[in-house]
């Protein structure tokens, strides 16, 4: 894997009723519910290791709301290795409620000012709110060419969730009073693309809303007084949230959440069509989680027993599969089950060297780093490597030559569960121009033939590659295929900013950059 990104994962928790105890918060002081939000945090860590932050809301201090965020993974960000300091942090930013996002940018810079939460401040409390993004706006150019030339704001930052802040900014300004519900139901027709929110105000009204294709998940749970939501299940299974209690976040709905009415969901959009990534459950997710009734891991299961079912290597007592760490693990692992044939590890990876470390590294010393091939495991087998996908080619090149001069395996076979990608995302992976794309440039029909995966094989130094088909990825995450997004394998967008963009990808071939930076 080519160390493939994804853009972030949100977070939120709030003690509805200050006079309930809730038995999932294991504090005595209920304005320490906040303390939740990097334990929740950390076990969404793998949708972002750039940066972290909070935005707490308590209504008996003077900061009604406040915000605390760096760039950095979470551990490093709360000082969690660092007890006096981590309770330091968590004194100071006590409250009944709060929002949190991990980062990785698929557009803007690294630096503390693109971290969310993005907090605006205001002397009216309505008015006054902070909010986290996960997705990405697949219309941003449009929108912040709009409001460049129709307004008298300005715009610091190359990102779309600065113009999610003035679009909702402007909102709050024009109509006093206006609800969450009416904010989410006008931007539904501004915005195109992936937009998951988490809005916190200084009044304490919350809302957590999916956008209208449920491109990203976003579960939600209840339990006494104590609510709950996250990109991923298991941050809610880990504080404790029964399985019958978690939901899915409906498509064009929201979960609005404040002490006067407590906690309720509605619908802001008309029910379209969803179109789930499919990447989350190839990829991007945890293991352990499980959203719109589809289980990860049972997934990446399912997508090993269609790796097997394709085989077509000669079986024997010297043919073992072996995983690329660690998302290919659950298929490499049902692969060789149904091949009758052990699952290696004879590729570890080093877990410990930390992206900064590593940064400014030529390719092959970074996987040199990062992977240790063993010998001893490898020497003389007939290897069946299994990746979730392959993107730019240039790491899988690296840990083919380091299986052959290391490991001195006598034969490497590659196997994708995943179909080819040859279109780039505009939903929040990092892959917006097709030039990067390793299968596009090598497919030469309508369909992919063994002739094209021959010569992709040579190309990346295997002695033979097979990928999932297209077809059979709606069996394998178990959802309808008309359910699913599936641009990036087939060109066909879910949204029509999402098909402009990959026309304007199409032909500005050869240019360079990243297709939303510049048209």
């Amino acid at each position: 894997m080519d160390e493939l990104q994804h853009e972030c994962g949100i977070a939120a928790v709030y003690h509805v009723k200050a006079d309930r105890v809730s038995e999932l918060v294991p504090f005595d002081d209920m304005r320490s519910t906040s303390r939740l939000m990097p334990r929740m945090l950390l076990d969404m860590q793998n949708r972002g290791q750039l940066a972290a932050g909070i935005t707490t809301w308590d209504p008996d201090r003077s900061q009604l709301i406040d915000t605390h965020k760096d760039v950095g993974a979470v551990a490093e960000v709360f000082r969690m290795n660092h007890p006096e300091q981590f309770r330091r942090l968590m004194e100071e930013y006590a409250g009944r409620a709060g929002i949190g996002h991990v980062r990785y940018a698929t557009c803007g810079s690294d630096d503390r000012s693109y971290a969310q939460p993005f907090e605006r401040h205001h002397i009216a409390r309505s008015k006054w709110f902070s909010f986290v993004f996960n997705g990405q706006l697949a219309n941003y150019q449009d929108l912040r060419q709009d409001i460049l030339e129709t307004t008298d704001f300005h715009l610091a930052r190359e990102t779309d969730t600065e113009i999610l802040n003035h679009l909702i900014s402007r909102k709050l300004s024009d109509s006093p009073g206006i609800s969450g519900i009416e904010i989410l139901s006008e931007l539904a027709a501004e915005l195109d693309g992936a937009w998951n929110l988490a809005f916190l105000n200084a009044n304490g009204d919350m809302f957590v809303s999916r956008d209208p294709k449920g491109i990203r998940p976003l579960c939600y749970a209840v339990q006494g007084p104590l609510f709950a939501a996250a990109s991923e299940s298991v941050a809610l299974t880990h504080l404790g949230f029964r399985d019958d209690a978690i939901r899915n976040v409906p498509p064009g709905h929201a979960v609005l959440i404040d002490d006067r009415n407590g906690v309720r969901l509605e619908q802001y959009a008309e029910a379209e069509d969803p179109a789930h990534c499919f990447f989350e459950w190839i990829y991007f997710a945890n293991a352990a989680s499980s959203f719109d009734n589809a289980g990860v891991y049972l997934s990446r299961k399912r997508l090993g027993e269609k790796l097997a079912a394709q085989e077509q290597v000669p079986i024997d007592r010297d043919t073992i599969v072996v995983p690329v760490p660690d998302t290919a693990k659950a298929a490499a692992d049902s692969m060789a089950f149904q091949l009758g044939v052990p699952s290696l590890e004879g590729l570890l990876r080093n877990r410990y060297i930390g992206r900064t470390f590593i940064e400014g590294s030529g390719r092959a010393e970074k996987v040199r780093m990062k992977y240790t091939a063993l010998p001893e495991v490898l020497e003389d087998k007939r290897v069946l490597l299994v990746d979730d996908s392959i993107v730019r080619a240039t790491t899988l090149k690296e840990l083919l030559k380091l299986l052959r001069r290391v490991g001195r395996a006598r034969e490497i076979h590659v196997r994708i569960a995943c179909p080819p990608i040859i279109a780039p995302c505009f939903y929040g992976i990092d892959m917006s121009t097709v030039e990067e794309l390793f299968a596009a440039a090598w497919i030469q029909g309508p369909k992919l033939s063994s002739e094209d995966e021959q010569r992709m094989a040579e190309a990346i130094g295997a002695d033979s590659l097979r990928y999932l088909p297209v077809d059979a990825l709606s069996d394998c995450v178990g959802l309808p295929q008309n359910h699913l997004c599936r641009a990036c394998v087939t060109g066909c967008y879910p949204t029509p900013a999402g098909e402009k963009q990959y026309q304007v990808a199409r032909n500005r071939r050869g240019n360079g950059g990243r297709t939303y930076d510049v048209q």
